[in-house]
Parts: structure tokens; C-alpha cells; sequence
């Protein structure tokens, strides 16, 4: 067997200095779980080939098969665009329909960003994953009920939240 040497790249990311990495999943709790899980796949893929305005790259991958728990990662321009888009349509509505009922899963996203800082938020995950493993766990709740607040981004949002804190626990 012949040893060659490892063929390394890199890039060049200057053209992207307010890039945002998204790491999403939804793991099935329960069986019913399975339903809600197909039925987002198609919403997903259709919403990704619409390209929405700043989302540079979406891929697909499974964390687990059983229990079923998958997941995407999608690479986007800037947060404004990141956040646009999750206070628009369709992905309003799917944020509006799972904080009524999460369908017997759990769903989760961790943010990283080009220019420092991270977020995340977990909702009705029964198993640890990615920060929830080693970080200090509290309630999202007031500054830290949305993705703008968690992220310690100034500015104004770029519209209504989908289901504000009140609407959600009253």
C-alpha cells in the first residue's frame, strides 16, 4: 500500500464576516412523534428550494435512527436574514403550531456566529444534547425567550416573534 500525503483546503471566509451556523434537529419522543416528523420534511425541502433571501447552504443528516432524531445545518448570510425568515411565513406557522403542540417530539437549534457569540434553545427535548450536556440549564423565558436575546444582538427585530412570550405562558 502506498502512503500519500493528505490533500488539505481551506477557505476563504471574508466575503461572510456576519455568517451564522444553524444546527437544527427534532428527535421523536412518543410514536405519534413519527407523524409530525414526516410531515415537516416536506414543508422543509420546499422552503429550502424557495431559497430564502440569505440562506447560503442547508444539509441534511441523521443524529440517530432510533430513537429517530434528525437534523439539518444551514449556513446563512447574516442573522437579519436568519431571523426574517423565522418571523415570516411558512416557518411562522410552524413555530406557531409546535409551541401549541410539539406532536411528540422535541426540537432544538444551536446558532454560532462569525463575529463571536452563540445561542440556543431546546424545547420539550427528554434527552441532553449539544450544550445541554455541559452548560447551566435555564427557562427561556424574558430576555432569554428569543433568538435576539439570547444572542445578545442589538437592533430591532426584523418583525413580530411568531408566538411572543405572553401568548405562550400566559
Amino acid at each position: 500500500m502506498m502512503n500519500s500525503k493528505v490533500h488539505r483546503r481551506t477557505v476563504d471566509l471574508s466575503a461572510y464576516p456576519d455568517l451564522v451556523v444553524i444546527y437544527l434537529g427534532m428527535r421523536v419522543n412518543a410514536f405519534s412523534g413519527l407523524k409530525t416528523l414526516f410531515g415537516f420534511g416536506p414543508k422543509i425541502a420546499a422552503s429550502v428550494t424557495a431559497m430564502p433571501e440569505g440562506l447560503l447552504l442547508h444539509e441534511n443528516f441523521m443524529f440517530s435512527v432510533f430513537p429517530p432524531h434528525v437534523g439539518m445545518r444551514q449556513y446563512w448570510r447574516d442573522f437579519e436574514s436568519l431571523e426574517s425568515w423565522a418571523r415570516s411565513e411558512p416557518h411562522r406557522g410552524w413555530w406557531q403550531q409546535f409551541l401549541r403542540n410539539s406532536g411528540g417530539t422535541g426540537f432544538w437549534h444551536e446558532a454560532y456566529f462569525m463575529r463571536g457569540g452563540m445561542e440556543a434553545v431546546y424545547d420539550d427535548m427528554v434527552d441532553a444534547t449539544g450544550f445541554l450536556h455541559f452548560a447551566p440549564v435555564q427557562e427561556a423565558r424574558g430576555p432569554m425567550f428569543s433568538a435576539r436575546g439570547r444572542a445578545q444582538r442589538q437592533g430591532k427585530p426584523a418583525g413580530p416573534l411568531p408566538v411572543s412570550e405572553n401568548d405562550l405562558y400566559g
